[in-house]
């Protein structure tokens, strides 16, 4: 996750912060070139498709350089800011002001395409000449040594700071980078190209302002901007130029013109990985969904009970917890349904746990963090667990290991006066239950008309694994216990 150069100058790098995850999207940086940090400071956070996430720098020193803006998807890996761990009272930023003279010089010794300038020249030399700019695997840019003499640093922070230190502003650098030359591919994230593809916008023609070139979203965005009074482009979109906003966290958004009749939402973050964990699951598992309405009056009640008794001071009290735990106790009673499929090995996986999982709808996107080791919680404890699972979720302070390892799930869309629908499993996952809203309804009660709190439930399941009769006694058991709660008590 760091390394070290020669001159004690340390490399943090964006580190897999999730399993298996490629790349995260800065979201805001907490330090600045010149600032102090500690070992263990929180220096920025961070957004992959799983969760937002806080990452503390593992040393102590002078921060010299952030290698990328706010809002920028960064590969894991790659070295984000760097600190001068040598204890010197200059800080690294200002000393760039004098290295450009041996990163421009070194690269006329190499007749091969050109490395780009490194930054303030402090990293070790791989192949006997010049700097790499960064860790990235990219291939250089031909034309990038006559432009690097401007920007010295090679990134948008540092070029910043030299900016002040020559007394040029900052906004001048902004048209430094110059387009790509003619027949070199230009250099773009996926996405970028991606969101550049269906703007109608040609890479070469954009005028570049990431670090080492790279196109980011908002020179796509300033090129459309730019051709719209007339767009020549094979645009996917009719003029006027539809605006960008970025998704799921409000890092920053392009201006919506006031004419304009579609908004475009680059899709990342929880919202990609969402959409690829929703088609991934409808068309790999056979889903099947029950439903059974319910009389929850009694439920209601002991709800009402439970909040004025002392082993719930201070605990959150509601319909989900007893739910959660009617769940619980069904799995109890039918094990079989608490299982995964193996792909790979052809194999039902069964599980002697229950980590569950309960959908939570946040700023970010939809979020299932999960409860580890349901089963074994008391309800008091239970009630503990869900309550900081849903504080948790709103905060945006989910981590990416409690959303991993659930094996049921419930989510409550009654919460938004839906009575029920048909839920997707989330990956992985066998069942999931959906409760609708709970209203008091017309219900035949000991043979009259009376008005009942009624709500659906809806079971959807992996019919590889869960037949019929095995989803059905579990929905009807849920049931059972919502209708009977003293249920709890006799099934457990």
């Amino acid at each position: 996750m760091t390394t070290m150069t020669d001159t004690a100058l340390a490399e943090f790098k964006m580190p897999d912060v999730g399993e298996g995850l490629t790349e995260a999207e800065i979201l805001k940086w907490y330090v600045a070139p010149g600032d102090t940090v500690t070992d263990g400071q929180v220096v920025c956070e961070v957004e992959t498709a799983k969760a937002a996430v806080e990452l503390p720098i593992p040393f102590n020193g002078v921060v010299g350089e952030l290698r990328f803006p706010e809002g920028t998807t960064v590969d894991v890996g790659q070295v984000i800011i760097t600190v001068d761990v040598s204890g010197g009272a200059a800080p690294a930023a200002p000393a760039a002001a004098a290295a450009p003279a041996e990163p421009v010089a070194a690269p006329a010794q190499e007749p091969a395409p050109a490395e780009e300038p490194a930054p303030e020249g402090r990293q070790p030399v791989l192949v006997g000449y010049g700097v790499a700019a960064s860790s990235t695997k990219r291939r250089a840019r031909k034309s990038v040594p006559e432009q690097a003499e401007q920007p010295p640093a090679g990134t948008y922070y540092a070029a910043s700071v030299q900016a002040e230190l020559n007394g040029t502003s900052t906004s001048a650098l902004a048209s430094a980078p110059v387009p790509s030359p003619a027949g070199e591919r230009p250099l773009a994230k996926p996405p970028v190209r991606k969101l550049a593809k269906d703007l109608g916008v040609d890479l070469t023609a954009v005028t570049p302002s990431g670090p080492d070139g790279i196109i980011t979203r908002e020179d796509v965005h300033a090129a459309v901007a730019a051709a719209a009074p007339a767009p020549a482009a094979p645009a996917p979109v009719a003029a006027p130029q539809p605006a960008a906003t970025q998704a799921p966290a409000p890092v920053q958004a392009a201006a919506v013109s006031s004419d304009a009749r579609e908004t475009r939402i680059p899709v990342k973050g929880v919202r990609k990985a969402t959409a690829q964990a929703m088609i991934g699951s409808a068309f790999t598992a056979p889903h099947v969904t029950e439903f059974v309405t319910v009389d929850v009056t009694r439920t209601m009640k002991l709800v009402e009970e439970l909040k004025q008794d002392k082993a719930f001071v201070g605990l959150r009290v509601n319909p989900l917890l007893l739910i959660s735990k009617a769940l619980l106790v069904a799995i109890r009673r039918n094990p079989d349904i608490n299982a995964a499929w193996d792909e790979a090995n052809q194999e039902i996986v069964q599980k002697h746990y229950v980590n569950l999982g309960i959908a939570a709808a946040t700023p970010r996107g939809l979020l299932v963090p999960n409860i580890k080791d349901a089963h074994a919680k008391t309800l008091p404890e239970l009630a503990e667990s869900l309550g900081e699972l849903v504080a948790t979720a709103r905060d945006g302070k989910t981590s990416p290991a409690a959303m991993q390892g659930g094996t049921v799930t419930i989510t409550n869309v009654g919460v938004f006066g839906v009575d029920t629908g048909t839920p997707i499993l989330n990956p992985g996952e066998s069942a999931i239950l959906a409760v609708g809203a709970i209203k008091l309804q017309p219900w035949v009660h000991k043979g009259k008309v009376k008005p009942r709190q009624v709500t659906t439930l809806a079971l959807s399941f992996d019919h590889r694994l869960v037949d019929g009769e095995l989803g059905s006694k579990v929905l009807a058991d849920v049931a059972a216990i919502l209708e009977q709660p003293k249920r709890l008590i006799t099934w457990a």
